[in-house]
């Protein structure tokens, strides 16, 4: 078999996941799958592309109006790329993959947060690339001169971005973007930042591809999985620069020819008509926040507030037990599924991820579990 695919796991959070089908009764709050249904009108504007036959092969880039209406949703937010320097995924996470695969050779660096989504660092095992990982903050933001310095010491060729980030919620200030965007125009580096959750933002949004004069420097990746609830439809995207996307495309091609052309349009309905939706999904994921908040607060249980995504990562220090057991204990005898911290990697030792996705019906019964658990096995 391949020695370098044989160095990574599955996912400890596609693991924890699957156990809870073993465990009668238990609730899941593991994977992060919008309890929102798919837009009416994206529904729609997929029925109709079968309808007309829009079943074939689209451009390897995928269709121009979708690569066009993305430009134009950027633009909003003060990133410019135009309709061909964009290129449709199957997901964010192809997206990642054919990138690093395209930027990186066995043996070169990439720097990636700790803790993060798994996918970064196992790619980059499997390409052969070396990783070196990057502490964050208590708060989970990230420390600048830890960054400055592992660049100074290290001979980094990709610096890994994720905001809002997964597993933490944590979010890119103003400052700290100033700050990077200072630090890549001096570093002879290429930067990915993966903003997948970009749309679930509970405060204002920065992100380093908002600075055009390090556009050449800079891939962006996101998708729609999250902003219209439509994981399974499996629609990403790349944006770049010509010089990195000739040879993204490569990759793309020979691995997925193209993205599902029905989801495609139905992504691109969901750009111009979907805009109250993707608000109401937002404004209920902040008011699910609010609510874990508070609870952790009253389970005394250290958490720093997440400014978006859905997920939320309190410390579980406290209980002298290693994340993996503990998270197995809740399950196995307090019926909550948490994905234990060491999924996205050691420095993801003491905490779990809680992911708030889901009702507030099912939300007040975990956090009653949990909170009954810690009674019986820690609180004397």
């Amino acid at each position: 078999m391949n020695k370098q695919v044989e160095k990574i796991q599955i996912s400890g959070i596609r693991r924890f996941a699957e156990k809870v089908n073993k465990v009668e009764g238990a609730i899941s709050l593991t994977i992060g799958q919008p309890d929102f249904s798919v837009p009416a009108n994206i529904c729609e504007a997929i029925t109709k592309a079968i309808m007309e036959n829009k079943t074939t092969y689209t451009s390897n880039a995928g269709i121009e109006e979708l690569r066009t209406e993305i430009s134009r949703h950027l633009g909003n937010f003060g990133i410019k790329y135009d309709k061909d320097e964009i290129c449709i995924t199957v997901g964010g996470s192809e997206g990642l993959y054919s990138v690093l695969f395209a930027l990186m050779n066995s043996g070169e660096k990439i720097l990636l947060p700790g803790p993060a989504y798994p996918a970064y660092e196992n790619i980059s095992i499997m390409i052969g690339a070396e990783v070196v990982t990057y502490p964050l903050k208590e708060d989970f933001t990230i420390d600048i001169n830890v960054i400055k310095e592992k660049l100074d010491k290290e001979n980094i060729k990709v610096l890994m971005l994720s905001f809002p980030s997964n597993p933490t919620g944590a979010i890119l200030t103003k400052e700290q973007r100033d700050a990077l965007i200072d630090i890549i125009k001096e570093k002879d580096i290429v930067v990915i930042t993966d903003e997948m959750y970009s749309s679930i933002i509970f405060d204002e949004y920065y992100s380093v591809a908002q600075a055009s004069e390090i556009k050449d420097k800079v891939i962006y990746v996101s998708g729609f999985s999250k902003i219209f609830s439509m994981t399974g439809l499996r629609i990403g995207y790349v944006a770049c620069v010509n010089k990195y996307m000739k040879e993204i495309m490569k990759v793309h091609q020979y691995g997925v020819s193209c993205a599902p052309s029905i989801a495609q349009y139905g992504a691109l309905e969901g750009l111009r008509n979907s805009s109250e939706d993707v608000e109401r999904m937002r404004k209920s994921f902040e008011r699910r926040k609010d609510y874990c908040m508070k609870r952790l607060k009253e389970l005394q249980l250290e958490v720093a507030e997440p400014k978006g995504a859905f997920y939320i990562f309190p410390s579980i220090k406290k209980f002298n037990m290693p994340a993996e057991e503990f998270c197995e204990k809740l399950l196995n005898e307090g019926k909550v599924a948490c994905v234990p911290g060491t999924a996205f990697g050691s420095l993801g030792e003491g905490y779990m991820r809680i992911s708030y996705c889901y009702s507030e019906e099912v939300l007040k019964e975990a956090f009653d579990r949990i909170e009954s658990f810690l009674n019986n096995n820690f609180i004397n």
